[in-house]
This record gives C-alpha cells, sequence and structure tokens, in this order.
C-alpha cells in the first residue's frame, strides 16, 4: 500500500526509486517507424538566440482519473492544447489505479518519467496534479498563475529549431549539452471524455486532452545536423490525433527544441 497526503491542493506519492527508463522503453509498442541516417555536419551551427530558433514551449501534465485533485488541472491543459505556441502533453500516471478507479491511460512509464524528473528538478516526492514547463520548471497544475508564470519564462529561453514533418524530422546543427540529448517522440489522442465510475471522481465526467498514448525514444543528438525519414501511417490507422518530438537534455533534463504534428485538422 502507497503512503500518500494532500498538500495543498496537490495529491503526494512517498518514492525514493528512481527507475531508469532506458530498459523500460525497449518494450515499448512501436510505430512503423523507419528511421533514416544522421547526416553529420553539413551545416553551420545554429544561433539559438536567433528570434528564428524560437520553438514550442512543453508542457507536460502528469494526472490521473483516479486523483480527486486533477481534474482543474486537466482543464488547464485542455486550453493550453489551443495554443499553436504550446505542447501541451497529459501523462497519466498509474500509482492511483489501485484506490478503485483504473485510469484507462495511465501507463508506468509516465510514473517512471516522472520518478526520473526527481533528480533534476530536486524535488522530494512526486504528486499530481503536477506539470512540468520545458523541463526545467515543475508547479502544481491546477495553479493557473504560475503555471503561466512558468510558461513566459520558457519563452525567453533559447532552443533549436526543429522541423516536424509526417516524411521527415530534421534537427539542424547547434551546441549540444554536456552528455548529449535524448530525442523524444509522443504520439497522442486529441480528446477523452470519460465517465468515471469509481474512486474518488466516482460520477464525474472527465476531459482529458492531448493524452499521450506512446512516449518513444527515437535517438539522440550530440550537435550534429540530424535527419530522420518518418512514416506516420500506422499511428494515423491506430488512431492517434498527432505526435510531437522533444530534445530533450540527457533524458529527463532541460528541453531544448520541440516540434507539434497534429495528423488531423
Amino acid at each position: 500500500m502507497r503512503r500518500w497526503s494532500y498538500i495543498d491542493g496537490m495529491r503526494t506519492v512517498r518514492t525514493t526509486a528512481y527507475p531508469t527508463m532506458t530498459t523500460r522503453l525497449l518494450t515499448v509498442w512501436v510505430f512503423a517507424l523507419v528511421l533514416g541516417a544522421y547526416l553529420l555536419g553539413g551545416g553551420h551551427p545554429v544561433n539559438a538566440a536567433d528570434p528564428a530558433a524560437k520553438t514550442p514551449v512543453v508542457v507536460e501534465l502528469y494526472t490521473s482519473q483516479g486523483c480527486s485533485s486533477c481534474p482543474p488541472a486537466d482543464q488547464l491543459l485542455a486550453e493550453l492544447a489551443t495554443d499553436e505556441t504550446i505542447v501541451a502533453l497529459s501523462l497519466h500516471v498509474d500509482y492511483w489505479d489501485y484506490i478503485g478507479w483504473q485510469d484507462p491511460f495511465s501507463d508506468p512509464l509516465y510514473t517512471d518519467r516522472q520518478r526520473a524528473y526527481l533528480a533534476s528538478l530536486s524535488n522530494r516526492f512526486i504528486y499530481t496534479p503536477q506539470i512540468i514547463v520545458d523541463g526545467r520548471w515543475d508547479v502544481v497544475g491546477s495553479r493557473r498563475n504560475q503555471v503561466r508564470e512558468a510558461i513566459e519564462k520558457a519563452r525567453g529561453t533559447p532552443k533549436i529549431p526543429i522541423v516536424l514533418e509526417r516524411e521527415r524530422l530534421t534537427i539542424p546543427a547547434g551546441h549540444a549539452p554536456d552528455g548529449g540529448a535524448t530525442i523524444w517522440m509522443a504520439f497522442f489522442d486529441q480528446k477523452h471524455e470519460t465517465e468515471v465510475r469509481a474512486g474518488e471522481n466516482n460520477g464525474r465526467k472527465i476531459t482529458n486532452a492531448h493524452v499521450v498514448r506512446k512516449l518513444v525514444k527515437i535517438g539522440e543528438w550530440n550537435g550534429a545536423a540530424v535527419t530522420m525519414d518518418l512514416n506516420m501511417e500506422a499511428a494515423i490507422a491506430d488512431g492517434r490525433d498527432g505526435c510531437a518530438v522533444l530534445l530533450q537534455s540527457n533524458e529527463t533534463g532541460p528541453i531544448i527544441g520541440a516540434a507539434l504534428l497534429p495528423f488531423r485538422s
């Protein structure tokens, strides 16, 4: 039985485990994604201070349909998802599933990712609803003003411009962080409405936006220009509504680049 508590609007879980994500991700269901060869060199380093190098702000919401504190944060993320300058992602954790309602979108991989942020964010515990902005700042997901403030801070942070198309991903040459960066691809559903029939939200209809259904590590970036050939047909056939690419220091450090690709208008 997990120990939990409420602290000022957030539901917390005490934890000391820091499981690695790499081995877990090897077993992830993978779409028919064909990766091209890395094109090394052949370009000039990107001046990240250039206005053209600005890319969307990434907002990750760690939530659960089994958490009574989460619906206000779910609503906020749905609003943020309408902003084309924000990559809004809803990642449903699994550690509240045991209290009466199993979240249909929960995945232990997202719990692992949230735990992995503990060290980089210098936190002592994981909680819901938690919003992490650009892998740099975390805020209780229902605190609208603080979330907006973190987003505005992120807008002033230079990033690597990424071009994401259905057939190709392009990352230009630039300055890589020590240890390199991970290239993540997240496939998401635009919207889900769920009638919760048990647990803390029993009787409520919960709306979740940009629900991440698969998160896949597709490569690494060391500062050299990269081009990857992609095939999104399997993702579209499976009902996914879009994908996002995150370029992230190590695996869960600061996000230094991002791009969003809706599959449907």
